[in-house]
């Protein structure tokens, strides 16, 4: 049972910037790795980037250089800066986490936050 609050999305024109948040919570030991997920109409949804709990953190190609995750790990939340925005950015952005609770391991994702990147 992992909750998820995100926060940021919007509508941005191309070449602005947007910042994700999204804080993890509910009965979790620790959490391995989080990141993002997006999930543009018509296509398959892909990997953005993620972070482990070292600060280890992998983008998708196409974003490299624009987005930047980074993480708090006391506060189970992780943020993505998105700048240089273009529209081919525009998706639906989930939050995911790779959690250990009582259970055992678990991924996540949260319900999805929407970025539209147009003039």
């Amino acid at each position: 049972q992992v909750q998820f609050v995100e926060s940021g999305g919007g509508l941005v024109q191309p070449g602005g910037s947007l910042r994700l948040s999204c804080t993890a919570s509910g009965s979790i030991e620790s959490v391995i790795l989080m990141g993002w997920d997006r999930q543009a109409p018509g296509k398959q949804r892909e990997l953005v980037a993620t972070i482990s709990s070292g600060g280890r953190t992998t983008y998708t190609d196409s974003v490299k250089g624009r987005f930047t995750i980074s993480r708090d790990n006391a506060k189970n939340t992780v943020s993505l800066q998105m700048n240089s925005l273009k529209p081919e950015d525009t998706a639906v952005y989930y939050c995911k986490a790779d959690v250990r609770g009582p259970g055992g391991l678990l991924a996540s994702w949260g319900q999805g936050t929407q970025v539209t990147v147009s003039s």
